[in-house]
């Protein structure tokens, strides 16, 4: 009688362990997802064994209906503990997919961000590099233009000096030498005949 009460104060608290973990939420899952689960969970009926020993006539017949009782909870405790292993098998298969799929989608968000970071490095430097062209292209007329500008002035110079060698040759033409001109007039002064025409006369 001792061990049939013992058998009877165990079920209850075996069935009550089992619905405790079943329907315990993991430190891992967040609260819409355990509250959904609570809602779609089948809780377990009554256990039978309470309230089911009744008083047998004599002891064979009680270590009978004890031992029928003990194979019977075996097996409902094997059944219950496959059910548990189940369970706690596909909340691991379903986290393993969330993980995955957290993962997943954090790969694919580092990769767009590095898509657009690399773009954007593309970018900036097609910008810098058109900057420098068009800065090299306006360094590089500027120089032309200074060259040019030299280029007329060193020719303007040239020109002018040639201007001058010119007029200073046209002028320097019709110098006469000094001892030709004291020459000259001296043949004027003893041969008047030989004055140019238009000469002014001395008389």
């Amino acid at each position: 009688m001792s061990l049939s009460r013992h058998l009877l104060r165990r079920v209850p608290s075996e069935s009550a362990a089992f619905r405790h973990f079943s329907t315990a939420p993991t430190a891992t899952t967040s609260s819409e997802s355990s509250h959904a689960h609570r809602n779609q969970h089948e809780f377990l009926s009554p256990s039978s064994y309470i309230n089911s020993w009744k008083t047998p006539r004599n002891p064979k017949e009680a270590a009978k209906q004890l031992a029928f009782l003990r194979r019977d909870y075996a097996r409902k405790l094997k059944e219950v503990r496959k059910e548990y292993i189940n369970e706690m098998e596909l909340q691991r298969f379903e986290k393993l997919r969330k993980d995955a799929a957290k993962k997943e989608a954090l790969r694919i968000a580092n990769e767009e961000r590095k898509a657009a970071k690399d773009a954007k490095k593309k970018a900036e430097a097609i910008e810098r590099q058109a900057a420098q062209e068009e800065f090299r292209h306006m360094l590089m007329k500027e120089r032309a233009d200074k060259l040019e500008y030299w280029r007329m002035r060193e020719k303007k110079i040239e020109e002018e000096k040639k201007e001058k060698k010119e007029l200073l040759r046209r002028q320097s033409s019709k110098w006469i030498d000094e001892s030709e001109l004291l020459k000259t007039t001296m043949e004027y002064v003893l041969s008047p005949d030989k004055l140019p025409i238009g000469f002014p006369n001395q008389n």
